[in-house]
């Protein structure tokens, strides 16, 4: 049993793990840069000790323009074994990526999970789904939810439309692209009403997809919404 939960060879590699060591090597985790505190409350950011001695908990862009959610979550920075973890799930087939992930988001994350929250992954597009054959946040979300016995809606949310890649673009760019691109299915208005919920995805960059989702629960009466990310992309 315990060898399904956590697999006795490397998710990453393939090398063989010792008993209890969880997901990875020795290597492949020393390649991790996990997100340490002091980092920003609202977007997962790090940020040093003199920003937080003049803004508190909040980075300058936050503190300038307020995120639509409550808090947000990271396990990694997006670099190194991170990056390979996150891409191999999206785009390699490595379905076994999403509990491995899981397991390190449920640590960053700690914070905001309780027996009242509900799991939303980010949705993809039905042609992205199609071509992908699963939707890679709702892969660690489903996960989250086994290991930590929470309430998960894998499709609560949908894609109206399939927007271009979002990669280079600058967050109002990528907000022109996402406009009324997400919406909450009719099924799940009542269900989710009055919930404190945690929106699950892959990476965090400016926020711009996390900003049309969460819009969208709150729009329908969630009480809350935080955000966990597996990775933190930090913009030069």
């Amino acid at each position: 049993m315990l060898d399904w939960l956590i697999p006795p060879n490397c998710v990453s590699c393939g090398e063989e793990v010792a008993s209890g060591g969880g997901f990875l090597c020795g290597r492949c985790f020393a390649g991790l840069r996990f997100v340490h505190s002091p980092f920003c409350d609202a977007c997962a950011l790090p940020i040093t000790q003199e920003e937080m001695a003049e803004r508190g908990m909040l980075c300058a862009d936050c503190e300038r323009s307020p995120r639509p959610w409550h808090r947000a979550r990271a396990a990694f920075l997006y670099e190194g074994q991170a990056r390979s973890l996150v891409m191999g799930l999206k785009y390699g087939s490595r379905t076994e990526h999403a509990a491995a992930l899981a397991h390190f988001m449920a640590r960053a994350g700690g914070d905001l999970i309780g027996p009242d929250v509900v799991l939303v992954p980010v949705p993809v597009h039905r042609g992205r789904l199609w071509q992908r054959g699963y939707n890679q946040a709702a892969l660690m979300a489903m996960a989250l939810a086994r290991r930590e016995g929470l309430a998960c809606y894998p499709d609560a949310m949908q894609r109206r439309f399939r927007t271009a890649s979002l990669a280079g673009l600058s967050r109002q760019g990528r907000r022109r692209q996402m406009a009324g691109a997400v919406t909450l299915r009719p099924r799940y208005w009542s269900l989710l009403r009055g919930r404190r919920v945690v929106l699950v995805d892959d990476i965090l960059t400016t926020g711009a997809t996390a900003e049309v989702c969460v819009k969208a629960l709150l729009e329908h009466g969630c009480l809350s919404v935080d955000i966990l990310v597996a990775a933190r992309v930090t913009l030069a």
